[in-house]
């Protein structure tokens, strides 16, 4: 017994010294004052809020997909974290914001060697655990439009290209300090309507496109025909998650305990609410009814359109963009789904479509000069002319034709290997029991695979 804890202790001491080297140590500055203490936690904790959006995600997804594959999306969204955490540590992070490199690709620092990273407003671990949280997001977007039909090893897969290459190149291009915000007008997107969830958003229409639509969505006649979420109360505890997440995502990218964190929480909440009112009557115009999931996808619609702008709007301009988000996410839903764009969630729709609606909304709505929007007189309907918009157009149309090439790419070599989507028989059964050996649920919520599989009807209902 006791060889074996000194053997024991001897791997422990081992494995720690081979994980002690240069790449995972932190260097800090000998005296820091007490601001860059107060940055550092405050970043830390909005990190952890936007990493709890995870669970916002997993939940959402779920609710609105069927009992069947629960398990499978549970581990979709628990893996692309956990993959694109690792992905992002290994060379995204560098590729964003290597100390050496180009306007359109980082290089060095692979690993999280400090070498070279600035420290001087907040240390490199808190940046990365910021980041590496934002980059997670932008992976699990995806999720939910190619919900029900994908095999995992595909999607795990793809959750290490987004997070270790398509993503990072973006985050180059803006928040790494690259071309678009070397432009005349810089382009502005204080906290990511764009470089997180646009590419999330385009991502995850190119996997919809490329993976067609489950079986049963659509009748002889090509019309769409609902197939209805299996918990609204998992949908609607999702959104609050996100909701609360989000005053992580939009403050914390403040990077720094000052005042203006109030500010952009207050627009943060302005623009969700109003997304959410939208969205709820505009779907009750259009159908007859307030249907509850589009008003859920309406508040993150909100959420969505603000994140851009939400260091720079006022109020009143957080509610237009948080308006204006709620019926655009409405329509698109519908215009997506008749064109045979099968998005369980909406997501194409919520952070692909709001999100280029919120990029351009600083260019409608910005009333003030912040990090990102160095216009004198900020947006079209300020005094400001149209150099911002153009600019933020130019990044939406630039970010679109990336993302949607390059994911497609993956996308089509995932098919081409080891294949993207699942057999008609798994995907009638559900995906819980074939791809990760047990239901998510037992016997008396969803039916065997046997049962499934021989007899289970195609439901035809509107999510």
């Amino acid at each position: 017994m006791r060889r074996k804890l000194v053997v024991a202790a001897t791997l422990v001491g081992l494995a720690t010294v081979g994980m002690a080297g240069p790449a995972w140590a932190f260097d800090r500055p000998a005296e820091p004052d007490t601001q860059y203490i107060l940055d550092n936690i405050f970043v830390f904790f909005a990190a952890v809020l936007v990493l709890f959006m995870q669970a916002g995600f997993a939940l959402v997804e779920a609710g609105l997909t069927r009992a069947k594959s629960v398990a499978n999306i549970m581990m979709k969204n628990l893996m692309d974290m956990s993959a694109g955490v690792l992905a992002f540590a290994a060379v995204g992070f560098s590729i964003a914001y290597g100390p050496e490199g180009n306007s359109f690709f980082g290089l060095g620092g692979w690993f999280l060697d400090p070498a070279g990273f600035d420290e001087s407003s907040l240390t490199l671990a808190t940046n990365f655990l910021f980041q590496a949280a934002f980059a997670a997001t932008a992976a699990t977007i995806v999720s939910g439009a190619m919900a029900e039909r994908t095999k995992f090893k595909a999607y795990f897969l793809y959750s290490f290209a987004i997070t270790a290459f398509i993503y990072p190149v973006v985050v180059r291009w803006m928040w790494g300090g690259g071309w678009l915000s070397q432009l005349e007008v810089p382009f502005g997107d204080f906290a990511g309507s764009t470089i997180v969830h646009s590419v999330g958003g385009w991502a995850a229409l190119m996997g919809a496109l490329i993976l067609g639509p489950r079986l049963g969505k659509y009748g002889a006649d090509g019309k769409p025909r609902a197939i209805p979420g299996h918990s609204i109360p998992f949908v609607v505890l999702g959104v609050f998650i996100l909701f609360i997440g989000w005053f992580g995502f939009n403050p914390g990218s403040e990077l720094a305990a000052d005042l203006a964190v109030g500010d952009i929480a207050v627009t943060t909440l302005i623009a969700a609410a109003t997304g959410a009112v939208a969205a709820t009557l505009t779907i009750w115009v259009r159908s007859g009814y307030p249907d509850v999931g589009m008003a859920a996808n309406g508040m993150l619609a909100g959420l969505v359109s603000i994140t851009a702008g939400c260091g720079a709007l006022d109020n009143w301009g957080a509610m237009w963009a948080g308006l204006i988000g709620g019926v655009i996410v409405v329509l698109s839903v519908q215009l997506l789904e008749r064109r045979r764009v099968d998005d369980p969630v909406g997501a194409v729709s919520v952070h692909g479509v709001c999100g280029a609606w919120g990029t351009l909304a600083v260019g409608l709505f910005a009333t003030k000069a912040d990090g990102f929007v160095a216009t004198e007189d900020a947006g079209l309907f300020y005094g400001g002319g149209l150099g911002q918009l153009g600019t933020q157009a130019i990044g939406v149309l630039a970010v679109f034709l990336f993302v949607t090439i390059a994911s497609g790419l993956v996308f089509l070599l995932i098919r081409a290997t080891v294949g993207l989507r699942v057999s008609e028989e798994e995907e009638i059964a559900g995906l819980d029991v074939l791809e990760h050996g047990a239901p998510g649920y037992g016997p008396d919520v969803v039916p065997t695979m046997d049962t499934a599989v021989r007899g289970a009807p195609r439901v035809p209902a509107k999510v």
